[in-house]
């Protein structure tokens, strides 16, 4: 069988689709193939002129194209609910919301909530973001809620429930699993969720492997080396890297909870297909836990 690509995404014409850090990278590649197949896209980004640009990238691909730049800064939680308002006020329907933004090992910051940055952004940010617009996506049959995660979600990763904003311990590379595992749990308790309400949404994973993106300048120097000088054994372009997302916002035999990646070595790049995760992130106790505590910090309750 032939492996899986772009060219493998049905028509979007008349679905709505929000892609959050659709200015570049991840994000960018996956809004342009859905504008190219005729979705109206929302490029939801903290930038509102590199959305524009952005924008404008796709419009030269897709002639025709609906683009909509929706300023949405996901390191404070009152640009989320102004995002999600004005979404909602745009919109009746909300076919796919694509949680792609997010940060890579910075340095300890917190957002202007006071959260640790990468888990504030990545987990809590998208977190608000999707129970804010969940009841678009409930009334919309065929919707999905998809989340990027990585494979750093097993990568000294542990969701730190006595000390979620890392206060007492910082360590990049794990604060970063911590957030990446966490919106692996976020989706597969959202999916739970979703089947016990009997709705329409699915709630779906992906990672891209390693894709050169801008996220990788804060890595550790090593890494950053090692990826210029194999690149092309060990990672793939960012366009490649997007094919788990699309796969995942739009193959029909898609199933909710499944998680998608590419299928080479180690997932490190490849074509995209059903994948596993970790033991740590398929326990069910702690995935109610961390969306119990997430509810908490955000003070978002979800309809299911």
């Amino acid at each position: 069988m032939s492996k899986w690509s772009a060219a493998d995404v049905p028509g979007q014409s008349g679905r709505v689709a929000i892609v959050t850090g659709a200015n570049t990278g991840i994000g960018f590649h996956t809004a342009e193939v859905l504008a190219q197949r005729g979705a109206t896209v929302v490029l939801a980004v903290r930038d509102v002129e590199k959305g524009k640009r952005a924008a404008d990238r796709i419009a030269g691909t897709a002639p025709g194209a609906h683009l909509v730049v929706q300023r949405l800064d996901l390191t404070s939680l009152d640009s989320v609910r102004q995002a999600a308002t004005e979404l909602r006020d745009g919109f009746d329907q909300i076919d796919l919301l694509i949680n792609n933004a997010g940060v890579m090992y910075t340095p300890k910051l917190t957002t202007q909530d006071g959260f640790e940055l990468q888990f504030g952004t990545n987990h809590l940010g998208h977190f608000a973001f999707t129970g804010l617009l969940l009841d678009r996506l409930l009334a919309t049959p065929g919707s999905r809620v998809v989340t990027v995660s990585s494979m750093a979600h097993n990568i000294r990763a542990k969701i730190h429930f006595d000390d979620l904003q890392l206060t007492r311990s910082y360590d990049r590379i794990g604060a970063y699993g911590q957030s990446k595992l966490a919106n692996l749990m976020f989706s597969y308790e959202l999916q739970r969720r979703l089947t016990a309400h009997g709705g329409p949404t699915l709630a779906v994973a992906a990672h891209p492997g390693v894709s050169m993106t801008e996220l990788v300048r804060n890595s550790p120097l090593p890494l950053r080396v090692g990826s210029k000088l194999l690149g092309g054994l060990l990672s793939q372009p960012a366009d490649q890297g997007a094919l788990p997302t699309l796969r995942a916002a739009a193959d029909p035999a898609v199933q909710g909870g499944q998680y998608y990646g590419p299928d080479g070595f180690r997932e490190l790049r490849g074509a995209p297909v059903v994948v596993g995760s970790s033991r740590q992130s398929r326990d069910t106790e702690q995935q109610a836990r961390l969306w119990t505590e997430s509810e908490r910090l955000t003070g978002v309750t979800f309809p299911v």
